[in-house]
């Protein structure tokens, strides 16, 4: 019997992916799960994940403060901690998960070339930081690395990847697609998912609310809050006449999978709506993108970005 690897998990979409990884047999035979503590959304996706069957040889172990000493999975390939242990262990084969669009632009900058520093998107970083982030991106080049992602990957970055040496593997929730719908579904015609940009000021609040509130009045909602949604704005939603709040925890992909025929999945781009396409389709389930207005987007949301962040949801 192999040895069991270790995949460090610091997100609901990174926990879902890394069993997605197990199941795929990335990973090898056995695999222990393990959440970053202190995190609410983590413990709801990890009580969530237990009630269904987990594939054979997976373990989600309880939440650490401290990531393994040797991780042959992460979902955030921009975390120092992350980058640190790997240019001190000697980790193997690495697999990369799905972390939204960080994953995206995680492949950008592999594909960019070798002196590319892995560093997150409006990152101000100073040089040690700087140096770290290349540091690791040498040490990607120099190990066997596979992203495991479901979300579209244009063919030209793709080739620019696999130029780099980096295994691009796909995946359609294969193993959650096999498990029994989800019982405990909103009964609203309408589910709204929350979104971060408010909160990364990329976004306007005043319009954001607006629009929620002009939703609303047509029909009920059920919204399911970002889990970096600001707790503010989201007890000012839950005053708003017609929408439910549904305080789940857990992914979307997990929350959502029973819905009926009929129903609809409204979002702000993200990465979320190629997810739940994947498994709301069969279903009947309309998952629609909402197109973002000139006006609500801020001074901080440069051109280049609001492409990053739209490309994901045609």
């Amino acid at each position: 019997m192999g040895k069991q690897a270790s995949a460090w998990v610091e997100s609901p979409l990174q926990m879902l992916c890394a069993v997605e990884a197990h199941h795929a047999g990335l990973l090898g035979p056995e695999t222990a799960v393990v959440p970053r503590a202190g995190l609410r959304a983590l413990r709801a996706t990890r009580k969530e994940l237990n009630r269904l069957d987990l594939p054979d040889g997976l373990e989600l172990t309880e939440p650490r403060e401290q990531m393994p000493r040797s991780m042959q999975a992460v979902g955030d390939a921009f975390s120092g901690k992350v980058q640190l242990r790997w240019l001190t262990s000697n980790p193997g084969h690495i697999v990369i998960v799905d972390d939204g669009l960080a994953t995206l632009r995680l492949l950008e900058l592999l594909a960019a070339g070798p002196f590319r520093p892995l560093l997150r998107a409006r990152a101000e970083p100073g040089l040690l930081r700087t140096a770290l982030g290349l540091a690791a991106a040498l040490r990607l080049r120099a190990s066997r690395v596979s992203v495991f992602t479901a979300l579209p990957v244009d063919v030209e970055l793709e080739a620019g990847v696999r130029r780099a040496g980096v295994e691009l593997v796909r995946h359609g929730f294969d193993w959650l697609r096999d498990q029994p719908p989800s019982k405990h579904g909103p009964v609203e015609r309408t589910v709204v998912l929350g979104t971060a940009l408010v909160r990364n000021g990329l976004v306007h609040r005043d319009h954001y609310l607006r629009w929620l509130t002009a939703l609303a009045e047509q029909e009920p909602l059920a919204y399911y809050p970002h889990r970096r949604e600001d707790p503010q704005d989201v007890a000012v939603i839950r005053e708003r006449p017609g929408i439910t709040v549904h305080d789940a925890g857990a992914p979307a992909e997990l929350t959502l999978r029973g819905l009926d025929p009929g129903q609809r999945v409204l979002s702000l781009p993200s990465t979320a709506i190629t997810s739940l396409r994947v498994l709301l389709s069969p279903r009947g389930v309309a998952v629609e993108p909402v197109d973002v207005p000139d006006d609500w987007w801020t001074s901080r949301a440069a051109p280049a970005l609001r492409s990053h962040l739209t490309g994901v949801t045609g």
